[in-house]
Order: C-alpha cells, then structure tokens, then sequence
C-alpha cells in the first residue's frame, strides 16, 4: 500500500490513466456491431481497422518510447491520453470509413504514447524490490478498464449508440488534466547529449527499422522476440474467441461475457494481491516459461472440451496465465533496461503490436480453413515460445558457470 502513495500518488494517477483510457476502449466494446451495421462497414473493413491501429502503434511505439526518455515522461502521457480522447471523438462523428481510419490509426499514436511512458515511469518510481508490484498495480488497472467498461458502455448507448465515444473522449481529457495537473515528472527532459557526450542521434535510438537492427546486440532481444511471439500465440487464441465458442458449442453472448469477466476479474485480483510475490518467490523467468506452458497447453485442452464447465475452468486457466504472463514480461524487460526505460518500453510495444497485426490476419484465415487450427496454432506458437525461455535459461546459467 505504500507504494500506492509513493511520490504524491504516482503510481495511483497512472493507474487512474490507464483505468480510464481503457474504460473508454471498453465502452465501445457493446455497441460496435450495431454501430458498423449502421455505416454498412464489412467484416474485412472491421479486420482493417483493427490493423491500422496496430501498425500505427507499432510504427510510432520505439519513437515514443525515446521521446519518453528524451523529454520526460509526463509530457508523453499527457499529450497521449489527448489524442486518444480525439479519436474516440472522431469515431463517434464518422459516418464514412476515411475517417474510421484517420481515428484508428490516431488511436495507435496514443496507445504508443502512453504505455511506454507509464511502463518506464513505473519502473523510474520503484526500486527492483517493487518493481513487479508496481507492474502488477499497472496491468491490474488495464484489466479492470476492460472489465467495467463494456458494462458501462451497454447503459450509455441507451442514451445514443454514438455517446460512448463521446464519453470516452471525456474520459480521456479528464486524466489529462489530471495527469497535466497532479503527476510530478519522474526523470528530467534530457539533452541531445547524453551523459557520455554521445549525440544521441549516433546511438541505436534511430527509425524504427535502426532500433530493431540495433536490439539484435542488446541483452533484451530474445525477450524482444518471445513478445513477439507470445504476442502472435495469444491474438490467435483471442481474436477467434468469441467466433470459436460459438460455432463450436453454441455459446450465447450472456456465455461467453461471463467467461471473459469471470477470469479477467481473477486476473486482476492476482496482480494487486499475489503478482509481486510470485515473482520475488520464483523468478520472472520461471513465471513467464510456466505461464508459458499452461497457456499453451490449456489452449490444446480447449479442442477436446464439450461441456460449459470444462470450457470455462480451462478458459480460466488461459485467461489467468495470460494476466501473470503480460506484466511479468514487462517487469523483466524493466530489469534490463536501466536508463533507457522508455526505449525498451516502446521497443516491447512495438513488438507486441507486430504480433497484434500478423496474429489476427493468420488466425481469420485459418479459422475459415477450420475452427480448430487458430488454436492449433496457438498452441504450437506458445509451445515454441517455452521452449526459447528453456534455452535462454540454459545459455545464462553456462554463462554464469563460466565467469564464476
């Protein structure tokens, strides 16, 4: 609890923008069938739309996350959670896909903005001791967004099916505000220069394609790449969920909502009670390979189930393995990253949203192959993904062995 109010509250206040950033995503979550039916917007405009915010988030990702550690990190979440309220409000004024698109792809500039800046600005306020509390505290608030916000957005939409972008707009300047108002910056604006006297223009913190050129030296790429594929594993299991249960066992959308809001709660509950425990206890590198493992093989387990109860016990065990998984990577990554917190931060957005827009384009295909292969593929990729772990672990206990 102290570390809730730690440096007047930050953690609390980031928190507090995330929680709100992703109600405002939630809220729409309930009405956007009904709101593309009325535009006439197909299933391939909807896969686009989803891709367009990826591919801006993955573009812009590594460059808000120098940004973050050039000119601080407050400023970053700032003008973030602003241009995240102006898509919302775009989206709710469109009634033409152009500007579906303009709002989506202003919607990855945001979410690249603000998630490297408030990952790096946890781990700026917290010693390593805390460190995966306080990344425990931050996914919590994300899942707890997710949670509410649907059921939120249901009741607003009674007032008009376009209110809850309005109201997700507000949402959005609000922690602005607050942010602009109440949070201290957590590390000084940085010069051209660094410390070293090395312009920083001559480092790796170039493009896009320079930065990842440059993370294949940096003791944090096979994290890089098991987000990357992790990344892949998971949006093949997610993006078909709803699709996969239906078909399949006929699940109605009261079914598949509990589901969902039954293991995202338990998920939260995990990473505000248990998260930070579980990784002083048994390492992140051993939580992330077991989370690995069961979130691979639980995936299997799906094809073989029939009954609800089954469905959900091993749908809760995915759900519950990708909540630890998620901020046990990021705390990891954080371990490493030293001073260039949102550097790393961005570079772990960036792939995280490359998988995000290769994943759901594979798993659609496969889906109209056979609702099993998505998760066949999930499966394999998880399964794949624990094997990297095993061998990183190995190579860095032979690395250990041979400087003792």
């Amino acid at each position: 609890m102290a570390l809730l109010v730690k440096k007047r509250g930050a953690l609390l206040i980031l928190m507090l923008n995330l929680f709100l950033a992703f109600t405002g995503i939630g809220l729409v979550i309930p009405i956007m069938p009904k709101f593309m039916e009325s535009l006439g917007i197909t299933g391939g405009i909807v896969g686009l739309l989803v891709a367009a915010f990826s591919l801006t988030q993955l573009l812009f990702s590594p460059l808000a996350g120098r940004f973050a550690d050039k000119f601080g990190r407050k400023r970053m979440i700032v003008i973030g959670m602003l241009v995240f309220a102006l898509s919302e409000v775009l989206f709710g004024f469109a009634h033409s896909p152009a500007l579906l698109f303009v709002s989506r792809l202003l919607g990855g500039i945001s979410a690249a903005m603000i998630m490297p800046a408030v990952i790096a600005y946890a781990a700026d306020i917290t010693t390593k001791e805390e460190r995966a509390t306080g990344m425990g505290y931050i996914n919590a608030a994300i899942t707890t967004g997710f949670i509410i916000g649907p059921g939120i957005g249901g009741y607003i939409a009674e007032f008009g099916i376009r209110v809850p972008f309005y109201s997700a707009g507000v949402a959005g300047v609000i922690a602005a505000i607050l942010t602009f108002f109440v949070l201290q910056e957590s590390v000084p604006a940085k010069s051209a220069e660094d410390e070293s006297g090395v312009p920083s223009a001559d480092k790796a913190h170039g493009s896009l394609l320079t930065q990842l050129r440059y993370s294949y030296r940096e003791p944090y790429f096979l994290s890089l790449i098991i987000v990357f594929v992790m990344s892949f594993g998971l949006a093949n299991f997610e993006t078909v969920f709803g699709l996969f249960v239906d078909h399949k066992f006929g699940l109605e959308p009261s079914d598949i909502a509990f589901i969902i809001t039954f293991g995202s709660i338990a998920g939260a509950v995990v990473q505000v009670t248990a998260f930070g425990w579980i990784l002083r206890r048994f390492g992140e590198q051993n939580v992330i390979s077991v989370c690995l493992l069961f979130a691979g093989i639980f995936i299997f387990l799906t094809l073989f189930v029939h009954r609800f109860w089954m469905i959900f016990a091993v749908t809760f065990i995915i759900f519950l393995a990708i909540d630890i998984l998620r901020p046990a990577i990021s705390t990891q990554m954080s371990m490493v990253a030293k001073d260039q917190q949102g550097y790393v931060a961005g570079l772990n957005s960036a792939f995280t949203s490359l998988g995000n827009i290769v994943g759901p384009i594979v798993a659609g295909f496969l889906f109209d192959l056979d609702i099993n292969f998505p998760y066949a593929m999930a499966c394999l990729i998880l399964l794949v993904c624990f094997g990297m772990t095993l061998s990183a672990r190995k190579r860095g206990l032979q690395k250990v062995k041979s400087v003792s």
